[in-house]
């Protein structure tokens, strides 16, 4: 979370969405864009952390139905 808050693109970078970090990248450079890019990182990652959480758990009731 705080790669995501200092250095967005990087955040893209280790999740394996390089155009996206390199789209950050940019925004990040421009000082007025450094905000959104931090904002729009964090988001990001909260949004891959539920959808692995929401697969984990429809997983858990598919095997509760057998």
């Amino acid at each position: 979370m705080l790669l995501a808050i200092l250095l967005p693109f990087l955040s893209f970078m280790f999740r394996g969405k390089i155009l996206t970090g390199i789209i950050c990248l940019i925004l990040q450079i421009t000082v007025i864009g450094w905000l959104p890019a931090a904002i729009w990182a964090v988001l990001s990652l909260n949004n891959a952390r539920a959808d692995r959480r929401n697969d984990k758990l429809i997983r858990a009731m598919k095997e509760n139905q057998r």
